[in-house]
């Protein structure tokens, strides 16, 4: 007969949870609804689990709210300075593979990246690190374009150009489908190197934009 003081496991809830559960729940609570939602006994009811199977995975809620900051470290931050590290063989090749961020989200999480913002406005310390991590992406753009001959004056302001507008995009929740926004890259990319792409290039681009936004529906 199963001794019913036995403690509990994760896995004799009516739904078995994982680590990986707690934080998708909490980044979705976080992201829906404010850093003020992510609370254990909502995350728990969210899951349909008990609360203390929490404390399996975390020590406390302020350990949960430190692995969804490296968890954004580590996607958003970590995607930007990848793709700007990959080998092109021109400077439009490499600043398309910057566009491939802004593309796929499952690498870059737009919504994340704004609840993270959100969230540091009340935050002091947080806004340090998100100015920090603005720092991280932005050099890692700028050793971009440096690589592919620009100064390094120059490269810096079309850096800051290349990443602030694109935050800036997401933060005014422009309203645009992503056949409205792919027919600008032309455009979009001779305004940031000063350089007339390729048209193969674009075409190439425009195709792997495409099929992200359809596997993502």
């Amino acid at each position: 007969m199963m001794d019913q003081t036995a403690p509990a496991t994760p896995q004799s809830y009516r739904t078995k949870v994982t680590r990986e559960d707690w934080l998708k729940a909490a980044r979705a609570a976080l992201i829906d609804h404010g850093v003020d939602h992510v609370r254990i006994l909502k995350l728990a009811q969210k899951l349909g689990v008990a609360r203390s199977s929490f404390y399996w995975y975390f020590r406390d809620r302020d350990d949960l709210l430190d692995k969804l900051i490296a968890f954004w470290r580590g996607s958003n931050t970590a995607d930007i300075v990848e793709h700007a590290e990959r080998p092109a063989k021109h400077i439009v090749e490499a600043v398309l593979n910057i566009f491939e961020c802004w593309t796929d989200k499952l690498r870059f999480d737009p919504k994340l990246d704004f609840a993270m913002r959100d969230w540091a406005r009340r935050d002091p310390a947080l806004q340090s690190l998100v100015h920090r991590e603005d720092e991280i992406r932005v050099d890692a753009i700028r050793a971009l374009f440096e690589r592919h001959g620009y100064s390094h004056d120059e490269a810096f302001i079309r850096a800051r150009i290349v990443y602030f507008m694109q935050i800036g995009y997401y933060s005014l929740s422009l309203e645009e489908t992503m056949d409205q926004r792919l027919q600008h890259t032309t455009e979009y990319i001779y305004s940031f190197t000063g350089v007339h792409p390729d048209p193969g290039d674009i075409v190439r681009f425009q195709t792997f934009a495409r099929s992200q936004s359809r596997t993502q529906r």
